[in-house]
């Protein structure tokens, strides 16, 4: 009996070891179901073969009354509403069936709320198979011919495999079907199969992996577990059956082995053989899987499903012919498929009870799952230490070790497009758009055994040359047959007669004996012969296998030589490709540039165009615009002419207005002087005295001034309305500042009453810097009245700054100051006037004296 050894799951470097090693990023996948009706509304829509886009349903708008926006997504694929079964496996399920026969893990879990499709995507139906059967289908297809045979890896409830011998693991087998517990393979094909899973992959859907190590022996261990109301039952456990008193089911524990791997204690591990065998199995622990009708699903997923494949493999010993006895060549390696059960709101399932209690616990353990993820994501991107809550749910800390140590993790959210799931579908988005974020140590790849390849393949070769050669020498072609060990035994000597009918029979003993020995001595020689041969044929394997190798080498060699070549003329046929795609992409560059040229010179010259068009009408407004000066110079110089003559004309006819009225007035008195006079004389001397001359009129032509030359200086400010009569005394001598004008003619008077203005500058003539200092303005006037007396006139005005910048004189009111002779005493006495000096105020238009900047033209 060989000695056997005892494989454990390799155990995974912890954090510090892998902090140098690769990683990949979560793959997250989403699919889209279709609509239960055609008339329901959408609120998924499919952008590109990586973008979803959700719509907010119309009814969101109007109960939230909000304004809001389409979100888009991203992920590694996403699969429409038209996308098979198969589609699906080949770009998720496929690469991790690959991963686990190169002894690599894999975790495939599906996300979602309730009603999207996880338990189709996972399991299917008849005719379109999910996940699940199309990955043990290729599994199986993959590795059949180099299966060991059962039993010669056995679990050992710790996590780990125990290898047998062959002939432990056939004492195993036949106590096994003796007692009946375990069912055998099936024979033949997928007809005897469970009816559920009979047509779900179809002989042509089939496929497998073409790198299988033939020099390696293979062996398939599944179980299947819940995680309900977050506790671990085993949905492959026979419990006894009790009508009368009826047992729940027995929840299992967690623990960690000794390289620090988290499994299921208790949990039980059955050693399939074919895809058939497996599908039994899944089935069986189907129907006990806990699942209830809610208002959003018919058939509801109550609890988080498990299904957990382990592939166990080992190396062949040199012969090739039975596995090799070494517990530290054997590889395990496992894929978790897992179908989460669905979020749900019992605002909308209005669940009651052990319902309710379930939903709580789904949401709970989802939640945990987003928490550690979210910390996972928080510690490799800002470099944090948070520790993650995997114990705060049995279904992370079930599948710690894959966010922790090394393997590929692929999610695949499920999402249904109808509108009333839209505001749990945003929360799964949030939580998909997290997962990508995290990222997992990629897989190394396992070491490579020190025996030669091949070994398999020169086993078979060495028994069918056995074979070959038994049948030319007339043999049996297999030396196992009853056949030929019975032609052995009819060659040796017959025995003779063994009946003893008297006790004093000395014959028949000794004959016996003598044709024992006899055929003792053949079975001697033909043994050494046997052995002769045997050694002779090992010596002839031996030359035969090491001719083999050298060949072999030989062939290595030159294909060695062959792959370099062969590089060198791929590396040679690249590089042309390169420079070809570099001359293709370099010469379509040319013609853009060529393009982009020919465009920028037309652009040039249309540019150029426009700018000699723009250049011509300016030349042509600069024209237009200095005639249009040069018109309404010549406009404004006319009217300004215009006006002048205007002003003139009227100031003249004012002034021969009043001298007419001053003249009457003068008249009057002399008259009035005149008969007093006649009347004072006659009565004294009673002689007649001449009449005065009469004085003439004053006409316009006589007092007509000479024509002035125009000025330069431009048109004077509208004149102000006319200052009403305002009998007052003379503000003279305020406290505002006066600009004092008496003109270098006037006369020095001896008067009394002379005008005394405060805070006056006096000139001599009026200029814009003394107008711009003062507020007031008084221009001292002298003139020879009729009788002959000089009067004196106070003209006062404001003054105020023009629009052109310069200054102006508004006139308010005059000042007369008159004098008269004392000769004149009858006239002052018939006057009744007893002063010799008076005031008189006259009231009088307002009139402007302008000074203002002449304009620069």
């Amino acid at each position: 009996m060989q000695r056997q050894g005892k494989a454990k799951t390799p155990r995974r470097p912890g954090h510090k070891k892998t902090s140098n090693t690769e990683k990949d990023p979560v793959g997250v996948y989403c699919r889209i179901r279709p609509l239960g009706a055609d008339d329901e509304e959408c609120c998924v829509e499919m952008i590109s073969n990586t973008t979803i886009q959700l719509h907010p349903p119309d009814g969101l708008k109007a109960n939230r009354n909000g304004d809001f926006k389409e979100t888009q997504y991203s992920f590694k694929k996403v699969f429409g509403i038209q996308t098979t079964q198969k589609e699906l496996f080949e770009d998720v399920a496929k690469p991790l069936i690959e991963d686990l026969i190169q002894c690599k893990n894999g975790l495939l879990f599906t996300y979602g709320v309730t009603g999207s499709g996880k338990t189709f995507t996972m399991t299917g139906s008849p005719g379109q198979g999910g996940l699940l059967p199309r990955s043990l289908d290729m599994l199986f297809n993959s590795i059949s011919p180099y299966q060991a045979k059962r039993y010669v890896f056995k679990p050992d409830d710790k996590n780990g495999l125990e290898i047998q011998s062959q002939v432990d693991a056939l004492l195993e087998r036949q106590k096994r079907e003796n007692m009946q517990s375990v069912p055998k393979t099936p024979v033949s094909s997928r007809q005897k199969a469970d009816p559920e899973f009979a047509d779900m992959i179809s002989p042509e859907q089939a496929c497998k992996y073409d790198s299988v190590d033939e020099d390696s022996s293979y062996s398939v261990f599944v179980s299947y577990i819940e995680i309900y109301n977050n506790y671990i039952y085993d949905l492959l456990e026979d419990a006894p059956f009790d009508p009368i008193r009826p047992k729940t089911p027995q929840s299992k524990i967690l623990r960690e082995d000794q390289n620090h791997n988290m499994y299921v204690a208790g949990c039980v591990e059955v050693e399939v053989k074919s895809t058939e065998e497996a599908f039994e199995v899944f089935w069986k622990g189907q129907k006990k899987r806990r699942i209830a009708n809610t208002q959003l699903n018919r058939e509801s997923s109550r609890s988080h499903s498990v299904f957990i494949v382990k592939l166990a493999q080992a190396p062949l010993d040199a012969d090739g012919d039975h596995i090799l006895q070494d517990k530290n060549q054997v590889n395990v390696s496992q894929l978790c498929l897992v179908d989460l059960a669905g979020s749900e709101r019992t605002s909308r399932t209005r669940a009651e009870g052990n319902r309710l209690r379930e939903a709580g616990n789904i949401n709970q353990s989802l939640m945990t799952l987003r928490t550690c993820i979210e910390v996972l994501r928080e510690n490799q991107m800002c470099g944090t230490n948070k520790m993650v809550p995997y114990r705060d749910s049995k279904v992370t800390h079930l599948f710690k070790n894959y966010f922790d140590g090394e393997g590929k993790v692929r999610m695949i959210v499920c999402v249904n497009p109808k509108a009333d799931d839209y505001d749990e579908t945003m929360l799964v988005m949030r939580f998909a758009e997290m997962t990508q974020e995290v990222e997992v140590a990629r897989p190394v790849d396992r070491a490579i055994y020190a025996l030669p390849a091949g070994r398999r393949h020169r086993n078979q070769a060495f028994k069918e040359e056995l074979s070959r050669r038994l049948e030319e020498r007339g043999g049996p072609s297999n030396p196992d047959d009853p056949e030929l060990m019975n032609q052995l035994i009819d060659s040796l000597p017959a025995l003779p007669a063994c009946e003893l009918l008297d006790a004093t029979d000395d014959q028949t003993l000794p004959r016996l004996v003598e044709v024992l020995e006899r055929r003792h001595r053949i079975r001697q020689m033909m043994t050494k012969q046997f052995s002769k041969a045997a050694i002779t044929l090992k010596s002839m394997l031996q030359d035969f296998d090491s001719n083999f190798s050298a060949k072999e080498n030989f062939i290595h060699d030159q294909r060695g030589k062959l792959g370099e070549k062969d590089k060198v003329i791929s590396s040679q046929k690249t590089e042309l490709e390169r420079l070809e795609n570099k001359s293709k992409t370099l010469e379509y560059k040319i013609d853009i540039l060529q393009k982009t040229t020919n465009i920028y010179e037309e652009d040039k010259r249309s540019l150029q165009q426009e700018l000699e068009t723009r250049e011509q009408r300016l030349h042509r407004e600069l024209s237009e615009r200095k005639r249009m000066e040069q018109r309404m110079q010549g406009m404004v110089a006319d009217t300004k002419h215009k006006w002048e003559k205007e002003c003139e004309r009227r100031v003249n006819a004012k002034q021969l207005e009043m001298q007419n009225q001053l003249w009457v007035k003068d008249e009057k008195l002399k008259q009035l002087k005149a008969i007093v006079t006649e009347s004072s004389s006659g009565s004294a001397g009673g002689g007649p005295t001449e009449r005065p001359d009469k004085p003439q009129r004053p006409s316009r032509e006589k007092d007509r001034p000479a024509t002035q030359k125009r000025s330069a200086s431009p048109s004077p400010m509208p004149t102000a309305p006319p200052v009403h009569q305002r009998h007052r005394r003379s503000h003279s001598t305020g406290g505002e500042k006066w600009v004092d004008h008496t003109p270098s003619t006037n006369l020095e008077l001896d008067t009394v009453m002379q005008p005394i203005i405060p805070n006056a500058i006096k000139v001599s003539a009026p200029s814009e810097k003394a107008l711009a200092k003062c507020h007031k303005y008084v221009l001292t006037h002298q003139e020879l009245a009729s009788d002959g007396e000089i009067h004196t006139k106070l003209i006062k005005g404001d003054v105020f700054k023009t629009r052109g910048g310069g200054q102006a004189v508004q006139f308010t009111d005059i000042e007369t100051l008159k004098q008269e002779c004392p000769t004149a005493s009858s006239r002052k006495r018939r006057s009744g006037s007893g002063t010799d000096d008076q005031e008189n105020r006259v009231p009088a238009a307002s009139s402007s004296h302008v000074y203002q900047k002449r304009r620069k033209p």
